[in-house]
């Protein structure tokens, strides 16, 4: 498996600080696209010491037959991981490989993702992989997809596993405007029913498409989603805040959207939580000013924040991105 190591750094002046100034200091950020290649749909996350991109390679869905991924030690200098996996390893899977969603367990690596944009009677949906290591290579755990049919509406896609603070593996999912929650048996390997006996439960709030994400801070559950048409300008990121991880979730507001003068359709986003230093970072897709090809997306990084009463700030989209940032021992 190739590995390609690369920056898009930029150099920038810290604020305050006068060009003609000798002890001015340069401010290393990762700039935006943070590294090169149409890339969509991207799932952040910190295993030890390194950060971790995973997006969906953008290109005609019957091109869309691997997944690549990006480690970076300090969120500026990205490490391309070619082909962690692909549809020769994943035998049902013809194309559209779409949205990764990871996690660790008990020194494993799990890969989540969509295959074949499924519809009522196909063989599609959501797989998992699983490896020794977060580069890879990955291997399908099933043989077969987790799940298959279209339940309460939702086409099993945007998958996000989230792990709720006393343990519980919850996934999100679902395409089509409807978004659905289901609980993960401990080896990942089936579902779990509710306490009701239902397996599957909508959790869709208003204006939901597609691309649901979870975070639990301060100990309120922040569910956020993407909206509109995902070829279009206006598509963009929103959430709701609740008590309990089955919601119910209320829209609050949109978060992050498009800057005609920078880029258009900004969504599909993931978050980084920097715990240490309790830094918020949103990863994103965007497409490039002036671009009108639907595939032609970009993986970016804003910083995110809260204010005073825990509502999420409208991010500002960018051309630098962030600062550089290593990391210590944080795990996620």
């Amino acid at each position: 498996m190739k590995k390609i190591t690369f920056s898009l750094s930029l150099l920038i002046i810290t604020a305050g600080a006068s060009a003609q100034n000798p002890a001015s200091k340069s401010v290393q950020t990762s700039g935006n696209p943070i590294f090169p290649g149409w890339y969509a749909d991207p799932e952040g996350i910190i295993y030890g010491d390194t950060y971790w991109i995973y997006p969906t390679y953008s290109a005609p869905y019957e091109k869309q037959v691997f997944m690549d991924a990006f480690s970076s030690k300090d969120l500026v200098n990205w490490t391309k991981h070619e082909r962690i996996i692909d549809t020769a390893e994943v035998k049902w899977a013809k194309r559209a490989m779409w949205a990764p969603g990871v996690i660790s367990m008990d020194g494993k690596y799990y890969l989540f993702f969509a295959a074949n944009d499924v519809h009522e009677g196909e063989i599609g949906g959501i797989g998992v992989a699983i490896s020794d290591r977060p580069e890879g290579p990955f291997k399908d755990l099933l043989g077969k997809p987790l799940i298959n049919e279209i339940v309460n509406g939702a086409q099993p896609i945007d998958q996000y596993l989230f792990k709720d603070s006393d343990g519980t593996y919850y996934m999100y999912y679902g395409g089509w405007g409807h978004c659905n929650v289901v609980k993960l048996s401990d080896d990942f390997t089936g579902l779990v029913p509710f306490e009701d006996g239902s397996t599957f439960k909508e959790v869709t709030p208003k204006d939901y498409v597609e691309g649901p994400f979870m975070f639990i801070r301060d100990g309120k559950y922040y569910f956020m989603w993407s909206e509109g048409g995902w070829t279009g300008p206006d598509y963009r990121v929103a959430y709701a805040i609740a008590d309990s991880p089955l919601g119910p979730f209320k829209r609050v507001g949109t978060i992050l959207e498009q800057d005609p003068e920078i880029a258009t359709g900004a969504g599909h986003h993931s978050v980084i939580h920097h715990a240490e230093k309790d830094l918020w970072y949103i990863v994103y897709h965007r497409r490039p000013k002036g671009e009108t090809d639907p595939n032609y997306r970009v993986t970016c990084i804003e910083r995110m924040y809260f204010d005073e009463n825990g509502m999420i700030k409208p991010v500002t989209i960018t051309q630098e991105g962030v600062p550089a940032q290593p990391l210590g021992d944080s795990k996620r």
